[in-house]
Parts: structure tokens; sequence; C-alpha cells
């Protein structure tokens, strides 16, 4: 799907591109150290049951389902001892191995397996969501509000999405705002004791273009695939505090990344990109997968689905 490079456009001689000189700085991607730490995830296979893991395991963030990947390849339902007690009345096996996840706002937390726990005297039998959590669930394939809330808070970082009539040669396209003086978007950050929304006005930067003939879900993957490419850094950013600038990158690593957000994102509501795809192409078609950034790919495939999830706090800066 096309997506437009930054003002900066590619450099001349032999300077390097601002891909090459974010991936210099190896010392802050600590997700891609533990990622090509192990060759175990290079081949096309694993990645697409990595991928596939990541998605599906909805309980915990994709940072952590990729940590406990990592170390758990076959885990199925995981929680910490005083979790498994309180809502499942089981304790922890004697010789039980933790798993380390990363704990939110402090450092880590441990956290078990199904399989590593075992039934106090009494207990009731454990829930489908346990026993079966990788399994269908009701509503799945179908979005509810994660469209229009998307559409609100692209606004905090000046996206401004827009239908537009592509036949059926173009599902979504973004690029830099292309004319200037344009109406600042009203992005609605809160609502008063009255509920009455409570707005900040933000220049437009970037114009995603969706085509208008698509069904709800068809659109918001369209979206989610086209604000991966955004939130990678492949077309720039305004501000490199929100996300990287990575202008630079080879088409196979930019649209490989891009696709493997859209995937993690719309999997774990159960809806299907494209058989089509350049992410199924290329599995398919290659054995080693390229040398993408998994760091990327997770960060912006959280920030995306958040964006659907609730009302998003305004950019620090902005």
């Amino acid at each position: 799907m096309p997506y437009e490079l930054g003002k900066q456009g590619s450099l001349a001689g032999f300077s390097p591109s601002p891909a090459d000189e974010w991936a210099e700085d190896s010392a802050r991607h600590v997700l891609d150290e533990l990622f090509n730490a192990t060759q175990r995830y290079k081949s096309s296979a694993t990645f697409r049951q990595l991928l596939d893991f990541v998605s599906r395991f909805r309980f915990y963030s994709f940072f952590n389902s990729f940590l406990i990947h990592l170390q758990r390849p076959g885990a199925l339902y995981v929680a910490p001892p005083i979790r498994w007690k309180k809502e499942y009345q089981r304790v922890i096996k004697s010789n039980a191995t933790p798993i380390v996840i990363l704990r939110p706002n402090g450092p880590v937390m441990f956290v078990f397996d199904v399989r590593d726990t075992e039934p106090l005297p009494g207990a009731d039998p454990l829930p489908r969501e346990v026993t079966d959590p990788f399994g269908p669930r009701a509503g799945e394939g179908k979005i509810r509000r994660e469209l229009d809330r998307t559409i609100e808070n692209a606004k905090r970082d000046g996206i401004r999405i827009l239908p537009h009539h592509a036949g059926t040669q173009s599902a979504g396209s973004i690029r830099w705002a292309s004319a200037p003086n344009l109406p600042y978007l009203q992005f609605c950050t809160s609502k008063d004791g009255q509920g009455r929304p409570k707005y900040q006005e933000v220049k437009p930067t970037f114009e995603l273009l969706v085509n208008n003939a698509l069904s709800p879900e068809a659109a918001y993957v369209a979206i989610v695939h086209e604000l991966a490419h955004l939130y990678c850094g492949h077309i720039g950013t305004p501000n490199r505090t929100w996300w990287p600038d990575r202008q630079g990158l080879h088409n196979n690593v930019s649209e490989f990344e891009a696709e493997s957000a859209a995937y993690l994102v719309c999997n774990r509501l159960g809806l299907k990109i494209p058989s089509d795809s350049y992410l199924y192409k290329y599995l398919e078609a290659n054995d080693q997968i390229p040398e993408i950034s998994l760091e990327c790919v997770v960060k912006s495939a959280g920030s995306i689905e958040a964006m659907g999830q609730k009302r998003l706090s305004p950019r620090k800066g902005s």
C-alpha cells in the first residue's frame, strides 16, 4: 500500500539515511537486541508462529507477549501467583519456572503458565478463557468502536483520515499534508462535568486516505496498515520523541514491518488481513524474513491498538 517519503526525502551522496542513523543507536533498541540474539525467529515459518502467538495472546501487551514466547513458546495462559490463587483457586507447583515480564509502572513481575499450577481442594473447574485461550470469541471479525476511536485519536498526531474514491486499486495511502493553511483538527481531549467535549486544536501534518468503498472492517485494516507505516518511521516524524524517523529503508523492510504490525493489531480482533497481502506473499516465497526492527513493529502495534481502545491524552510538546 503506497506511502510517501517525508519532507526530507532521500539523502544524496554517502550521507547516512535517517534509518541508518536510527539503527546505529542500538543501545536504545532493547527488543531488537533480544530478537537478534536468537536465530530461531529468522525463518519465515517461525516468525509466522511468533506473530500468531503474540497477536492471539490477548492478556498482555505485545511486548510482554513476545517475552512470554521467548521464554515459553508453548504457554497457554499465564498469571501471577496471587491471581491464580484468588481467581482460580490454584497454587504454583514447587518445581515451576517463572516467566519474567515487564510490570506496568515498575520493573518486572513473575507469571506462571496454567500447566505450572495445581488446584486447591474444592477448586472450581477452569473456565474456557484458561483452557482454550486461543479459541474463537463471540463477536470476532467485527469491529465495534475501534474505527471511530482510531479516527478521532489520529487527530492528536495531526493525521486527517479522509474517505477517498479509489476504485479497487488501493485500500489506503498516507502522506505528509500536501496543502498549506489547512483548517486545524479538533481533537477531543476530555469532557466537562456536563458531558460537553473539550477540544485541542492540532495542526494537520499528515493525510491518510482510505477507500470509501470498503466495509468498516476492511477500512480499519487499511487504516491500521497506513498508521503502521507512520509509527514505524517510514515517512519521517514531526517529533522524534513521538516516533522515530527511519526514512530510507528498503521497500521489503518497510512493507514487511507495516504488514506485521497490522497483523498483530487486526488478528487480536479476529480481523483478517487480505490473503494476497505483502506479508503472506513474502512468507510463502522466502525462507528468511528481511532485516526488520521488531521493536518498531511491536511499539507501533501497541500504539495503534491503544488508539482503538480509549481516548488518548494530547502529545507532550504538541
